[in-house]
């Protein structure tokens, strides 16, 4: 599936140019540039390396970056658009660093839809519980982070197989940064320096799994819930951070079918982007070309008693990033 029509007689991101992974007939996967016209420049060609991945571009960001925008423009007229290629991934990161529980209001109401057995309190009992819990965290400065697996990284408009052992598939879509240098022990203030761009990213999570059920005080199960094979579609585009901005007030956009479920700024945020890449950054070594994601704001499935099935379609956007489109298919059962 590639972008709409419609989409490409306007800008597809914001600012002049952003990067993308594509195929063709004859044309295996490359990194491209893509303009905001849809005009592509196919990087091997402009870079003169006939083997160049998208990922060694960003291992080569801080060389590369600054002839980008020249690339964009000496673009010749007759350049093939973005509607004639398949549009994948745009990178095959070597590490998935994932952020729970950040927005505000999207934890609370996950505090209120996952009700511990033999808890009867009124909701807002509930609720207040859980606003004190996210000012205590805001207040310790402890973002919650974890790591996903490259392998559920797929296509922004590749299908989506929900697995016939996932009960409540749901969606979470988030703004995901790009690492554009390694990044080791970073402070707040330099963090976002090594981040090449921005893009698009909806963590689907099976809820049935997302507790440990045979021992509860292990806790989280991430590895189970959320990677499976496609479980993290990415893209379509990196745009780069100069491009984006201020990423304090996007607007993150979810609609299943048609219907508006996640709609919310990045603003509700606990912990800003900057905070999360610094706070990884102190116990692992961020690679670039790594993707990390920032959490997902309220309208999630459990939110809406309405999970994830066959069938349905989810279209994804975040301010000036796009956007996805996504189908969901039932696995066969074995």
């Amino acid at each position: 599936m590639k972008p709409e029509a419609a989409e490409a007689a306007s800008p597809l991101f914001a600012g002049p140019y952003a990067l993308a992974t594509l195929s063709g007939t004859g044309h295996p996967a490359f990194p491209a540039l893509v303009r905001a016209d849809g005009a592509v420049v196919d990087l091997r060609a402009a870079l003169g390396d006939a083997r160049l991945t998208m990922l060694e571009v960003l291992d080569r960001w801080p060389e590369l970056e600054p002839r980008l925008a020249g690339l964009a423009d000496a673009a010749p007229a007759d350049a093939p658009s973005v509607d004639s290629f398949r549009v994948h991934a745009p990178v095959a990161p070597r590490q998935v660093v994932q952020s729970g529980a950040n927005y505000r209001q999207h934890v609370i109401d996950l505090h209120v839809a996952h009700r511990a057995p033999g808890d009867e309190r009124p909701e807002e009992e509930r609720r207040a519980e859980a606003a004190d819990i996210m000012d205590r965290r805001a207040a310790d400065d402890l973002p919650y982070v974890f790591i996903g697996l490259p392998s559920a990284v797929t296509g922004p408009y590749d299908d989506v197989v929900l697995p016939a052992w996932a009960e409540k598939p749901d969606w979470e879509l988030e703004l995901a940064a790009v690492i554009g240098r390694p990044a080791h022990r970073v402070s707040v203030e330099e963090a976002l320096e090594y981040v090449a761009g921005y893009t698009i990213a909806n963590d689907l999570t099976d809820r049935a799994t997302v507790f440990r059920r045979d021992m509860p005080q292990i806790g989280t199960d991430w590895m189970r819930s959320k990677n499976a094979p496609g479980f993290t579609p990415l893209g379509p585009w990196i745009v780069p951070a100069p491009s984006v901005g201020d990423t304090s007030d996007l607007q993150v956009t979810l609609k299943l079918n048609g219907e508006a479920m996640q709609d919310e700024s990045t603003k509700d945020m606990i912990f800003s982007v900057a905070r999360i890449v610094s706070y990884a950054s102190q116990t692992a070594q961020l690679l670039p070309g790594d993707v990390v994601l920032t959490g997902s704001p309220a309208g999630n499935g459990m939110h809406w008693g309405r999970l994830l099935r066959d069938g349905d379609v989810m279209d994804a956007s975040v301010t000036g990033l796009g956007a996805q489109r996504t189908r969901c298919v039932a696995e066969v059962a074995r």
